[in-house]
């Protein structure tokens, strides 16, 4: 790759899908303390090549986020440049605690991948069409279009709400679709949960189970 510089934002996947900084050839992966690690939010962290991080001096636009003093100025005082997230870094510590004990990376991916592999199935058992192709989903999110009428999305939200079950609030792409997401403490018992809820939803709106949707991915 010559001089490229290769950064990856792994902000929804670090932790449960396994990426190799060597064989990647990466340079910088950026993350945060929170999604797959399952701590809470509250700070981001950069894993980087220090041999190239030290050619960087000057080259940030912003105080706050400028990478090169953070290192330079943790490494003489063993502390952060303005005030540390102190809660967050003990909770952190924890959920790499309990990351390693489940396995790692591969036993994660592993619940993960269960989840996904659960609620996946479930909906379409109730003819929720995904918007990914399979070959090309992961096990993080999914993407199901919204049925036909009379399906409303925020009344299917505020109802799902209402059975102490929340999925994403909104969309990221034009396509009318809700996403599920499969991390975080929950498991395969969640999934059934959520997809029951969902269900009895469907139900509440007067909409037709399984639903019948020209709809091809």
């Amino acid at each position: 790759l010559g001089s490229t510089v290769y950064i990856v934002d792994s902000m929804s996947g670090f932790g449960a899908i396994p990426v190799s900084l060597r064989n990647g050839h990466i340079t910088y992966i950026i993350s945060s303390a929170n999604k797959c690690i399952e701590g809470i939010p509250g700070f981001a962290f950069v894993i980087c090549k220090r041999k190239h991080l030290l050619t960087c001096q000057g080259q940030a636009r912003s105080l706050a986020l400028d990478l090169y003093d953070q290192y330079t100025y943790m490494e003489q005082s063993k502390q952060f440049r303005f005030t540390p997230p102190t809660h967050v870094i003990l909770a952190f510590k924890r959920a790499l605690d309990e990351l390693e004990q489940e396995g790692g990376v591969e036993g994660r991916a592993k619940r993960y991948q269960t989840n996904n592999k659960f609620i996946r199935e479930k909906m379409q058992e109730l003819g929720f069409v995904e918007l990914i192709k399979p070959e090309y989903q992961t096990y993080i999110i999914t993407s199901f279009y919204y049925p036909p009428a009379p399906f409303q999305f925020q009344t299917f939200y505020n109802k799902l709400s209402d059975k102490h079950q929340l999925i994403y609030p909104g969309k990221t792409t034009e396509t009318d679709c809700f996403r599920i997401g499969n991390i975080g403490r929950l498991f395969e018992n969640d999934m059934e949960t959520l997809a029951t809820c969902i269900k009895e939803v469907c139900q509440e709106m007067n909409i037709d189970l399984p639903l019948k949707s020209n709809i091809k991915q």
